[in-house]
């Protein structure tokens, strides 16, 4: 997507930190940034700002997702907590995660063998995010200025995938690796209405789906009367073609 001003939102983070007045040791907090992109780059979404916020945070692994360069040019910024940043320091910081020096995979928190269910949640939303296709023909990731719709950023939470569908309108899409409960509801609608407020156009639509192994009946009620929230299962097969050495 081309970008809107004369500068790339990576490169207009870098204008911010002398203009908010950042120096090394200080802090700055996301709404700060979302707040100085507002007064003076207005068309760029609140999405997009923490989105790169996290992009530049050299200690944050979900950076990974948003296309980090290679040569440290996105190496800006460490994440203190939630909502607080302040300056990368090379020699002080932890080498800055990157694709050549990953943050350490967590351990599973049970075992999944011969459960036809996805081990973690995110192999599930990697897997989607690849074939999104599978969940409504036309559907892609939500994609910008290297930003993608994989754990979208919203107020301090993450969205598992935004995506596009064929008539440019937002889909929301939350996953279960298990059973879906009621409860999931309410975290769907509120990322689908805070995409409303602060990234969907005007006229653009914004709908729900939830995935999961299986759909509880209390969560198929819960959504019978939500037009804009639909619901899917997944289920996975494997197949085995013997090679050699094995005899029938």
């Amino acid at each position: 997507m081309p970008t809107m001003y004369d500068k790339p939102v990576r490169m207009l983070m870098q204008d911010m930190i002398p203009a908010l007045g950042i120096s090394p040791g200080g802090t700055f907090t996301r709404e700060q940034a979302v707040h100085w992109f507002a007064e003076n780059y207005p068309k760029i979404k609140q999405g997009t700002v923490a989105a790169h916020l996290i992009r530049l945070s050299t200690n944050v692994p979900t950076r990974l997702q948003y296309s980090v360069r290679s040569d440290g040019s996105d190496d800006h910024f460490y994440k203190i907590d939630s909502s607080t940043f302040r300056l990368y320091e090379p020699g002080r910081d932890p080498t800055p995660i990157s694709e050549s020096t990953p943050a350490p995979e967590e351990p599973p928190e049970s075992p999944s063998e011969g459960t036809g269910e996805f081990a973690y949640e995110h192999d599930l939303r990697d897997f989607l995010a690849r074939n999104l296709q599978l969940l409504e023909p036309g559907l892609t990731l939500y994609t910008d200025e290297g930003i993608t719709g994989v754990e979208f950023p919203v107020g301090g939470r993450f969205i598992d995938l935004l995506a596009v569908d064929s008539s440019g309108n937002y889909v929301v899409i939350e996953l279960k690796v298990s059973k879906g409960y009621d409860r999931v509801v309410g975290q769907l609608l509120r990322y689908m209405n805070w995409i409303k407020i602060n990234q969907a156009d005007e006229g653009q639509r914004v709908r729900g789906v939830i995935v999961a192994k299986d759909i509880s009946e209390d969560l198929s009620l819960a959504c019978a009367g939500l037009p804009d929230v639909a619901l899917a299962e997944y289920e996975l097969a494997v197949s085995i073609r013997p090679i050699a050495g094995l005899k029938a």
